[in-house]
């Protein structure tokens, strides 16, 4: 039965779980993960030899497994992991596992409200995926890059249609790999297929394709666009018009191209991570305007500031009108947004989160081994053992804030403003 998360947005503290406690009742706890709205804490625990359970808010699952990993909240508060039983894995949610066992699964994907789980499978060395325990009725040898829908209901990956030996070189280059989409390929078989993204409306599947030793393109439901490249990267979708972009190499230089054409007028050394705005109005990415310095061009004009380690987990707010990211110069983290770089250092920072206006921009930090959160540039002044993402209360005015600290896990609900001051 599937749940529906409610928030809490009162503000205080709340402690939820005293985890010392598990770590006498069993013979040891692993690290805990939280729900979305902060109201339950959750852990692997080992009870004995081979027997593994997880715990929820004190209280364990009816079954005991041989193991578990991967334990995860969905989108909706349920607690899913990979379970093995009799040495088969499956998927558990919220104690109760799937009907289908397989010799292994892996990445585990889920949608934007939780309702729809997919992951990868293998049985008996055939791959395939399975979603909400719905496995795909045909299965291949090879499998990569596995990915869901936009709204869950279809799942796509990389797979093997031909097989070829080591030294089988032309029959390599003849095409082996394709993609396929619920289980189904395209007819098309190409050198090799990477990354691969599902459109919105699930009409279409691009992927970043290799058409033989020298070309590289972006083929759309089977068919290459008529222009090849050096190299591409992943393509995504345009959120409105369904049309497809990926960043391409020519002539030694990364450019954007959608559809095939080339849509911005300049080029970089290096650019990746294109994303559109919700309003489908701004066109960013991740670019390197030259050798070893990072930073965001908007609509193909890069902010000013360059970062000389890394850039990453660029974002634009949910109105489109603001782009953030984490960047990273002298081995010092900080965010930064619209071009201008906040004045605190980090030893780590995490993905920028926009509040729903987009007016307020907070981030998970890390100062000599403590964790805390910094909004607009001002830190918290309050530090953990442990801290999970901000999470904007749906005005913009309070924040959700995850902590731990000497195992007792507690809920806040703290006023932006007092974090401002």
């Amino acid at each position: 039965m599937l749940t529906r998360i409610e928030w809490d947005w009162e503000p205080g503290s709340r402690e939820i779980a005293d985890i010392s406690k598990w770590q006498t009742q069993f013979n040891w706890v692993e690290e805990p993960c939280v729900s979305p709205n902060g109201e339950q804490v959750a852990a692997i625990v080992n009870l004995a030899e081979g027997e593994f359970n997880v715990c929820v808010n004190g209280k364990t699952w009816e079954t005991v497994f041989d193991k578990i990993w991967h334990l995860r909240f969905a989108p909706d508060g349920r607690p899913v992991a990979f379970v093995s039983d009799t040495g088969e894995w499956t998927v558990a949610v919220d104690g109760r596992t799937w009907t289908h066992k397989f010799g292994y699964v892996w990445d585990m994907m889920f949608s934007p409200d939780g309702q729809n789980i997919a992951v990868a499978v293998q049985q008996d060395m055939a791959y395939g995926m399975a979603l909400n325990d719905v496995i795909w009725k045909k299965t291949y040898s090879n499998l990569t890059n596995p990915t869901l829908s936009p709204d869950g209901s279809s799942t796509a990956a990389t797979v093997q249609v031909a097989d070829f030996g080591e030294g089988e070189i032309y029959k390599f280059q003849k095409g082996v790999f394709s993609v396929a989409l619920d289980g189904q390929t395209w007819d098309t078989a190409f050198v090799n297929v990477w990354k691969s993204a599902i459109s919105a409306d699930g009409q279409k599947l691009a992927a970043e394709v290799r058409l033989n030793l020298y070309d590289y393109t972006i083929a759309v439901n089977g068919t290459p666009w008529s222009q090849t490249f050096d190299c591409v990267w992943e393509p995504i979708f345009h959120p409105q018009n369904n049309a497809v972009i990926a960043p391409v190499r020519s002539g030694g230089k990364w450019l954007l191209a959608q559809d095939g054409q080339i849509v911005w007028d300049r080029n970089f050394v290096q650019l990746w991570h294109p994303m559109v705005s919700p309003d489908g109005n701004t066109l960013a990415a991740i670019v390197a305007p030259k050798y070893g310095r990072w930073t965001v061009a908007v609509n193909g004009r890069p902010w000013s500031v360059t970062f000389k380690d890394q850039l990453s987990e660029a974002v634009f707010s949910p109105d489109g009108k603001r782009v953030a990211a984490s960047a990273k110069s002298d081995g010092r983290w900080t965010i930064v947004a619209d071009g201008v770089v906040w004045k605190n250092r980090f030893d780590r920072v995490w993905p920028p989160i926009f509040s729903p206006s987009g007016e307020t921009l907070a981030a998970k930090i890390e100062r000599n081994g403590r964790y805390s959160i910094a909004v607009n540039d001002h830190i918290w002044d309050q530090v953990f053992d442990a801290v999970w993402d901000p999470v904007f209360s749906p005005e913009g005015d309070k924040i959700l804030l995850r902590t731990l600290n000497n195992d007792r896990y507690v809920r806040h609900v703290v006023p932006v403003e007092e974090i401002l001051h």
